[in-house]
C-alpha cells in the first residue's frame, strides 16, 4: 500500500493505523498540499511516522498547489500546524530526495505484488503520476480514495474538500480506468470513538497510541456536537476509515455506479456526480454516457471499524 496524504489530523490517524495493522505493508507516503502547505505536510508526516516507530517508510514531497485551481487550506479545521497545534517535536529525519511522483512510480513498479494506492488528499500527485507514467496502472490493484460524496458536500453544498481542492486532478484519476473505491462523506463521519476510548488512548504508554488519542480529542472538541458523528462528544477517525476499508473491505457496503467530477459552475465545481438511476428507460443527459463506474461506499459497519481502529492503534493483535 502507498498513502498519499495532506497530513492533517485524520491523515495522521490513517498513517498510525496503516503502520500498525499486521495485514498492511506501507511501502511509501507521498505528500501534497491540501489541509496545509506541502512543507508542513511533509513535516507532519515524518513526525507521525516517528511517533509510530516507522522510521523506515520513505516520505517524499509532492505538488505544492492544484493543477489549475487556486490553493485553499483547512487549517481552521486541523490547526495552524495541521496537527491540532499539539507542539509536537520536530522530526529527526528528512524526506527522500526525489519528488513524490517519482517515489510512487519507483515503489509501484518495484513491488512484487499489485499495490493499493490510497489517496487521502487532493489527488494532484496521483493525476500527475498516471499522466506521466501510465505504465504504473498495470501494477495497481485498486485506488481507494477518501473524497467525494453521493449526497451533500462540506467545502460547498455539493462538493467534498479533497475533490473540490483540485477537481481537474480528481477527474483525471476517476477517468483512468484503474479499479476504484470512493470512501466519501456518505460514510466519512460514521466511524468515531467515544470519550472513554479516547481517554484510554491518551493514557497509553505507547507514543503512537497516545498521539492518536490526542488527535481524536482535538477532533471531538472541534466537532462541537456535529450531528453527523454518531457518538455524542465523539471523535471521528475520518480518513483512517478508508484505510480500515483496505484492511477489512467486508465492513463497507458499496454500489458500482457511474461517477464523474463537475468542473464548471460556482456552486457545482468539485461535485462528484453519482448516478444512482437503475431504470433502463432513463436516458443520460448529453455528456453523461461516458462516466466511469466505480465502487461507491454508501454504508459502513461503524462498530466493526471502531474496534478495528482501536485495537490496531493500541497494539492489540487483530
Amino acid at each position: 500500500m502507498i498513502l498519499d496524504v495532506d497530513t492533517g489530523v485524520d491523515d495522521a490517524l490513517a498513517i498510525l493505523f496503516a503502520v500498525r495493522h499486521p495485514g498492511l505493508r506501507l511501502r511509501a507516503v507521498s505528500c501534497v498540499a491540501g489541509n496545509t502547505h506541502v512543507d508542513a505536510v511533509v513535516r507532519n508526516t515524518l513526525t507521525v511516522l516517528e511517533a509510530a516507530g516507522a522510521d523506515d517508510v520513505p516520505v517524499a514531497r509532492g505538488a505544492e498547489r492544484p493543477l489549475l485551481a487556486e490553493p485553499h487550506d483547512a487549517t481552521h479545521v486541523h490547526g495552524q500546524d495541521g496537527l491540532a497545534d499539539l507542539d509536537l517535536p520536530t522530526p529527526i529525519r528528512q524526506p527522500v530526495d526525489i519528488h513524490a511522483v517519482e517515489l510512487m512510480r519507483r515503489e509501484i513498479l518495484a513491488s512484487p505484488d499489485p499495490v493499493t494506492l490510497v489517496p487521502l488528499a487532493p489527488m494532484t500527485n496521483i493525476a500527475l503520476l498516471l499522466r506521466a507514467y501510465p505504465e504504473v496502472a498495470g501494477n495497481l490493484e485498486r485506488i481507494v480514495f477518501m473524497g467525494g460524496s453521493a449526497a451533500v458536500g462540506n467545502a460547498t453544498a455539493v462538493a467534498e474538500f479533497n475533490v473540490w481542492h483540485d477537481p481537474e486532478a480528481a477527474a483525471i484519476v476517476l477517468g483512468s480506468g484503474v479499479p476504484m473505491t470512493m470512501y466519501g462523506l456518505d460514510v466519512f463521519y460514521e466511524v468515531a470513538l467515544g470519550s472513554e476510548d479516547i481517554d484510554k488512548l491518551i493514557l497509553h504508554t505507547d507514543s503512537g497510541a497516545n498521539l492518536a488519542g490526542r488527535l481524536l480529542r482535538h477532533r471531538a472538541m472541534a466537532s462541537g456536537g456535529d450531528t453527523r458523528i454518531p457518538i455524542p462528544g465523539g471523535g471521528s477517525i475520518g480518513d483512517a476509515g478508508a484505510v480500515c476499508a483496505v484492511a477489512d473491505p467486508a465492513g463497507l457496503t458499496t454500489r458500482t455506479l457511474p461517477v464523474e467530477v463537475c468542473l464548471v459552475g460556482e456552486q457545482t465545481r468539485g461535485q462528484t456526480v453519482v448516478d444512482h438511476r437503475t431504470s433502463t428507460h432513463d436516458t443520460p443527459p448529453p455528456g453523461r454516457g461516458t462516466a466511469r463506474r466505480i465502487d461507491v461506499a454508501l454504508g459502513v459497519d461503524r462498530e466493526r471499524y471502531q474496534r478495528l481502529f482501536l485495537d490496531t492503534v493500541s497494539g492489540v493483535t487483530v
